[in-house]
């Protein structure tokens, strides 16, 4: 059989029969991507900002994208371009590696892609990604009311992107695949500040310096050859791995060609051997870009001659080319089932395939079992013992069952809260409470139990409570705010200090030097005479940036000790503030017995803000526990953490009448 090379395959399929053909239902949604991606180009700003707002906050972190079919070609595309703007090792997961191993969402990011969240898979990997991540979660998708977005509006730290669009897709997703596709190439574009290369209209995209349009035309002869041959490779750059992706998602779910994958080198060590032994089998797709041109040549001068190769060699691996490549192999798919006369946006589904689609996971896989030493485990955590560390050591599970011991015997009078990640989202700090806290709160205080809440916000939280509690009810929640440095009640509103801080201004110059140089400070809110607030870039850890203000308050001559560190924040506290002096005024102006005060809060291990409220005798964590044995433990299950955590105590508290309540807990070691 004579040298087949694409360079010089004639077009025996003329592309006006195709024209002329009524188009397939797959050919019409094709006719609406320019539509589609000029939406994606033009989303309404605050919709893109909140989206940009996500990845940045995933900048300091790996991610992990979630996704089934075309969803999961936009789930890795996100882990390919994080990987490439932030170095950080990503991973694209379909929704059953969630839910067989929802640990892969306890330290990264998760997004979660789904264009109708129909998709019963996408919801329980959902429900298993946000009970087991500590970090937040993201739900992408264009549908405003689905299974889906009704399950993520019942979860705590849930943040959904919608995207309407107009058009559905048939059976092999298109248009909802690019709109997603561009606007997340769009917003890693747009963060990384430099000018945006999406074109602005879908015709201007090339492969190599051909219109998609040509290279399909061009590509017609290949296209006959692999489909009377009925088997594709595809090797690749990982650059393009998402484009491959995609590539053998359609292929396969279209039922129209086998498709093996690889990428260039990986093809080397031995599935080479197909072209020796079936060379009348065989079909070669390179998908290449400039780094990897030279190899792909060198690799395809050594192939048997009568082996067919195409290549789609796109101009580079940014965001641009990779939506390129997206719409090229989709035209290719195009060519591919005209061929074989189908149409692959509506093939005949049998009923058995509708069956396993719908299959309902929850009756048959079992749900993850709750850690088993949660409590104590946390504890090693924050002692530096983390895995592989030898755990079960004497000293602290001794510690933990005395801790419950204590619990079980003890009557409180007298719970005092943490506010932002205990009582309210860290996620949502511009919204009250949810109702399921709020009520609790309100039990609680018609039984006459002393409720108090102290923050390092201000005057917010008190104007929370009021749009959500009862007028009754707000004079009897104690407020210890600006980190104890306001004390009243909640019906009081917070009423600003005309009092300066010397210290305080020596800090307030400092941290604007920091900003000046470079730091990404987002905001300094100085409010004195009790703190200075320093928020950061979303997402940045804030435990690496308290090293970088402490030490330039040392540099000053100035004791980084009283500073505190959120999830979201640093404070400055001028000296003699922090949250225990919420607990003092209970126990000096309501005369209440200090054993008789329950603390509770999310940052329990110094440098953390709630370090000074976990310090008490009876405390609890809902995250981070405080590394003392004898207090500030998380019991709650591993899998509960902030608000979750923190209805889960609450829901255990049993009312014994004339103000006084216990805890009716129960842990593992």
């Amino acid at each position: 059989m004579r040298h087949v090379r694409e360079e010089n395959w004639s077009l025996r399929l003329e592309h006006g029969t195709l024209s002329a053909m009524a188009p397939s239902h797959y050919q019409l949604e094709l006719q609406q991507l320019a539509q589609t991606y000029r939406a994606a180009l033009t989303a309404p700003e605050p919709a893109i900002t909140r989206l940009k707002a996500a990845i940045r906050g995933a900048s300091e972190s790996s991610v992990i994208g979630v996704g089934s079919g075309g969803s999961f070609t936009v789930a890795s595309l996100l882990c390919n371009l994080h990987e490439t703007f932030t170095g950080r090792v990503s991973r694209p997961s379909t929704p059953l590696e969630v839910i067989c191993n929802p640990t892969l969402a306890s330290a990264s990011p998760v997004f979660l892609i789904s264009a109708e969240g129909k998709n019963p898979d996408i919801t329980e990997a959902l429900e298993r990604a946000r009970r087991h991540s500590a970090r937040p979660v993201h739900v992408l998708t264009n549908r405003a009311s689905s299974p889906l977005m009704d399950r993520a509006a019942s979860l705590n730290d849930v943040t959904t992107h919608v995207f309407e669009l107009t058009q559905k897709d048939g059976y092999l997703a298109t248009n909802s695949l690019l709109m997603d596709a561009v606007l997340i190439a769009r917003a890693y574009d747009e963060l990384d500040q430099a000018m945006t290369n999406l074109p602005q209209n879908l015709s201007e995209l090339r492969v190599g310096e051909t219109a998609i349009a040509d290279w399909v035309t061009q590509a017609q002869s290949f296209v006959e050859v692999a489909v009377a041959r009925g088997t594709l490779t595809v090797i690749y750059s990982p650059q393009l791995r998402p484009v491959a992706a995609d590539l053998e998602s359609k292929l396969s779910e279209g039922a129209l060609l086998h498709v093996q994958l690889a990428d260039l080198r990986s093809y080397a060590h031995g599935r080479h051997l197909w072209l020796s032994s079936r060379p009348n089998d065989c079909a070669v797709l390179a998908l290449t870009e400039p780094s990897l041109s030279g190899l792909w040549e060198r690799m395809r001068a050594l192939f048997p001659s009568d082996v067919p190769t195409l290549t789609m060699a796109l101009p580079a691996s940014d965001p641009s080319s990779l939506i390129a490549g997206l719409v090229a192999q989709m035209h290719l798919i195009s060519a591919i089932a005209t061929l074989q006369g189908k149409d692959p946006g509506r093939p005949t589904v049998p009923q058995f395939g509708r069956d396993l689609y719908y299959i309902d996971l929850q009756a048959v896989i079992p749900a993850p079992q709750d850690e088993p030493a949660g409590s104590s485990n946390s504890k090693y955590d924050v002692l530096g013992a983390k895995w592989p560390s030898p755990r079960g050591q004497g000293p602290v599970q001794r510690a933990l069952e005395e801790t419950l011991d204590r619990f079980a015997s003890q009557r409180f009078r007298a719970i005092l809260f943490d506010y932002d990640g205990t009582l309210c989202s860290s996620q949502q700090i511009e919204h009250p409470p949810q109702k399921e806290v709020l009520d609790q709160i309100e039990r609680l205080v018609r039984a006459n139990v002393i409720v108090g809440i102290a923050s390092g916000r201000g005057g917010s939280i008190q104007e929370h409570l009021a749009q959500s509690l009862p007028a009754d009810v707000l004079p009897r929640i104690h407020l210890g705010l600006y980190n104890g440095g306001w004390l009243a009640d909640a019906s009081q509103p917070v009423a600003e200090s005309d009092e300066s801080s010397e210290f305080l201004s020596h800090v307030t110059r400092i941290v604007h030097r920091l900003r000046q140089t470079g730091v990404p400070i987002a905001r300094v809110k100085p409010t004195p005479p009790f703190q200075v607030s320093v928020r950061f870039r979303e997402g940045l850890s804030t435990e690496s940036m308290w090293y970088v203000v402490a030490d330039a308050l040392r540099q000053d001559g100035l004791d980084p000790a009283s500073m505190v560190r959120s999830k979201h924040s640093v404070d400055i506290l001028a000296p003699g503030f922090g949250k225990s002096r919420l607990v003092a005024h209970v126990i000096r102006e309501l005369r209440i017995d200090p054993y008789q005060i329950l603390t509770v809060g999310d940052q329990g291990a110094w440098p953390g803000n709630d370090s000074a409220l976990l310090e008490h005798k009876y405390s609890l964590s809902v995250d981070v526990p405080s590394r003392r044995l004898d207090r500030g433990w998380k019991l709650a299950p591993a899998h509960k953490r902030d608000v979750d955590a923190t209805l889960w105590y609450l829901q255990r508290i049993a009312l014994d009448g004339d103000g006084l309540f216990r805890l009716e807990l129960s842990t593992t070691a």
